[in-house]
């Protein structure tokens, strides 16, 4: 049935269905890679409108268009580099940085642990009680570096 359906349609219009079939796809599963696809589909549905062609040149025709649009596409995203508006935004212990703690295990000989949010995190600074609020001024790796607060 689908057999027969496709040989009764017209060549372009059976790229023209493949053209907007890839780019509801895109729409699905954004990956910014198969509207390139349903670029080149819908331009070859146009140059078959134009210059009546048989299938294996159609073929051809549809994959040369699908490696440029797939480049074009390329470099034009890498010309354009998403911008982040927050430079830190996956890097949790950076963003804790000049941030108030609370010692949870008393800073002794400059290691200890500090509680931040839900999470208790290494320490290392100034000697200090259980209790003591720090401020973070580095971060070395999982451990977080503190300092009294400026007055």
């Amino acid at each position: 049935m689908i057999r027969t359906l496709l040989e009764s349609m017209s060549p372009a219009l059976l790229w023209g269905t493949v053209a907007l079939v890839l780019a509801a796809a895109e729409l699905v599963v954004p990956g910014v890679f198969l509207i390139f696809l349903a670029i080149a589909a819908a331009i070859t549905a146009i140059v078959e409108l134009v210059i009546p062609m048989d299938g294996a040149f159609q073929l051809l025709i549809f994959a040369v268009l699908s490696a440029l649009s797939v480049s074009a596409g390329r470099l034009w995203y890498l010309a354009r580099p998403a911008a982040s508006v927050d430079p830190l935004l996956n890097d949790k212990a950076a963003r804790l940085v000049g941030r108030s703690v609370t010692v949870s295990e008393a800073i002794v000989q400059g290691e200890g642990r500090v509680r931040v949010d839900d999470s208790s995190w290494r320490a290392t600074g100034p000697d200090a009680p259980v209790g003591a609020q720090l401020t973070v001024v580095e971060v070395d790796g999982a451990t977080l570096v503190l300092d009294w607060p400026a007055a």
